[in-house]
C-alpha cells in the first residue's frame, strides 16, 4: 500500500535511520519537520505527553526515547548543537497519538504508526491497553465532529461506521458474535490488531468530518460508513483477517487492568 506523500515530500519511512546495531529509529528533529510543527519547543511539549504515556503503559522511557545532541547549522557557516531525540517505531507510535488528530499530517502517522508499526517490544496486554486507551480519547473526540456536523443519534453514527468495517455487522451483532453480556463492551474484548482497525477508523473519520465541514446527520452517517468501508478494503489489500473474523481475547480490558493495578501494588 502506498501512503500518500507528505506536505514537505518526506514520508515517514524516508526519515527512518539504522543505527551500528541493525536497529531502526527515527530523529525526533527530523519527525518534528514532517510532522509540520512550527517549533522544536512545541514538538517537545508532544514528546514528554509520549513519554508519559510509555511510562503509564510500564515501559522504560530511555528504551524508546534516546537523548542525543544533534549538531546543526546556525547561519553564515556558524554551528551549534541542539537537543534531540533517537525514537523507536513505537516512541513515534505515542508521540502521533498525542499529537492534534485534526492536523492532516497528524491523522497520516497515526495510520503509518498505529497500523504498520512492529510493536515487538510490547507484550499482547500492553497493546490492548494502549491501544483502547487512545481509542477512548479518539471517540470522544470523534463523537464532538459528529456533534458539530450535527449528528444527535450518535448510536447511528457510531453503527455507520462498524457496519462497513465490520461487512454488514452492527455494533449488536458484533456484540453478539463474541458473546458478550449486556454490560460488556464490545472495545474491552478486541485484541490489538481488531481495536487498531477501529483506531483507524475513528482517526480518520474525525480528521474528514473536520477537514471538509461535513454537515447534516446523513451526510456525516455516510461519511463514517465510508471510512469504515476504506479501511476494509485496506485490510483486504494487505491480506490481513477480516475483523469480525479476528479471535476474542480471553481476557478483556477490565481485567488486565486490574492486574496491572496488582503488580504496581505488588
Amino acid at each position: 500500500m502506498n501512503l500518500p506523500a507528505l506536505r514537505n515530500e518526506k514520508s515517514f519511512e524516508d526519515i527512518k535511520q539504522i543505527n551500528e546495531y541493525g536497529q531502526e529509529y527515527w530523529s525526533a528533529r527530523e519527525l518534528c519537520d514532517v510532522l509540520d510543527y512550527a517549533s522544536w519547543q512545541n514538538f517537545s511539549s508532544v514528546i514528554g505527553k509520549a513519554v508519559q504515556a510509555c511510562e503509564n503503559a510500564d515501559n522504560k522511557a530511555f528504551d524508546h526515547f534516546n537523548e542525543t545532541i544533534k549538531e546543526i547549522e546556525a547561519g553564515k557557516g556558524a554551528k551549534h548543537n541542539v537537543q534531540d531525540f533517537e525514537l523507536s517505531r513505537y516512541a513515534c507510535y505515542l508521540i502521533v497519538m498525542n499529537g492534534d488528530p485534526r492536523k492532516e499530517v497528524i491523522a497520516l502517522g497515526q495510520t503509518y504508526f498505529a497500523i504498520k508499526a512492529r510493536q515487538q517490544e510490547l507484550s499482547e496486554d500492553q497493546k490492548r491497553l494502549s491501544t483502547r486507551e487512545e481509542m477512548a480519547k479518539h471517540n470522544k473526540s470523534l463523537a464532538e465532529a459528529a456533534q458539530a456536523a450535527g449528528v444527535k443519534n450518535f448510536g447511528v453514527f457510531q453503527n455507520s461506521g462498524y457496519k462497513d468495517l465490520y461487512g454488514g455487522l452492527d455494533q449488536k451483532q458484533i456484540h453478539e458474535r463474541k458473546g458478550l453480556k449486556k454490560s460488556q463492551k464490545i472495545l474491552d474484548h478486541m485484541g490489538s490488531t481488531e481495536l487498531a482497525a477501529n483506531l483507524f477508523r475513528a482517526t480518520q473519520a474525525d480528521e474528514k468530518l473536520r477537514r471538509e465541514n461535513i454537515q447534516g446527520e446523513p451526510a456525516a452517517n455516510q461519511t463514517h460508513f465510508a471510512v469504515g468501508q476504506v479501511v476494509r478494503k485496506t485490510i483486504e489489500e494487505l491480506g490481513g483477517t477480516m475483523p469480525e473474523d479476528l479471535p476474542t481475547p480471553n481476557k478483556s480490558i477490565k481485567q488486565i487492568q486490574r492486574e496491572q493495578e496488582k503488580k504496581k501494588i505488588s
